[in-house]
């Protein structure tokens, strides 16, 4: 198991209880800090003394208050913990949970784990850090279904014309006559709510809203 880890939250009921869970895991060495500038400075002192911390486990996003900081949120400090010390282990800690988030967080910023505040959320944090520390990525189960549906549709030029016009307000009922003053086929009516019924039905989403708020969240739109 990891022997030293340092935990970067800025609510302390939270800070509390991700320290117990660490500590039911038998992690010898547990620090917290609430600010980013501090879990920084703390991974710097660590590396300088030849004592590096093994994992961070930290938040993405920290409220500012009468300190002012140079590191604001949990994606730079990752960043920049990275360039420091590339070969720790990161754990994202986040109620920030839609797919594209976290997708990239993994292949943008390499974190090691992600895992979603909510229900059962320390119970799921010890599983990550068991398969963090056997070398193995661990993602939410609910977050994992969800960028595998995304990363496993790919759309059409003529569905993402569709949900554009949804989302700039355009009835569906007239979408039929700007598809045909535009040249786009197929312009008819029943193919349009086929296609976009399609859409609905492979990504799981009930409505036309749901289709919209789902392909901004994806950056589809």
């Amino acid at each position: 198991m990891f022997k030293k880890a340092l935990i970067a939250e800025d609510f302390e009921s939270y800070n509390s209880s991700v320290q117990k869970a660490l500590e039911e895991l038998k992690i010898e060495i547990i620090d917290n800090v609430q600010y980013c500038d501090d879990a920084f400075m703390k991974i710097k002192k660590s590396i300088r003394e030849k004592k590096p911390y093994d994992l961070l486990i930290t938040d993405l996003s920290f409220l500012s208050d009468h300190r002012e900081q140079n590191i604001t949120n949990g994606r730079d400090l990752i960043n920049i913990i990275k360039n420091e010390s590339p070969s720790i282990k990161i754990i994202a800690f986040s109620i920030e949970d839609r797919a594209e988030i976290v997708d990239d967080l993994f292949k943008t910023h390499q974190i090691n784990g992600f895992v979603s505040k909510g229900r059962e959320d320390l119970k799921e944090l010890k599983q990550a850090i068991k398969a963090v520390f056997n070398n193995q990525k661990y993602i939410s189960t609910n977050i994992k279904n969800s960028i595998k549906t995304k990363n496993s549709y790919d759309f059409t030029r003529f569905e993402i014309i569709l949900v554009k016009l949804l989302s700039e307000g355009m009835m569906q009922k007239n979408i039929p006559e700007y598809l045909k003053e535009s040249n786009i086929k197929p312009s008819s009516l029943s193919s349009v709510e086929k296609c976009l019924n399609n859409m609905k039905e492979s990504l799981g989403v009930g409505n036309n809203e749901q289709l919209i708020a789902l392909c901004k969240d994806w950056g589809i739109i």
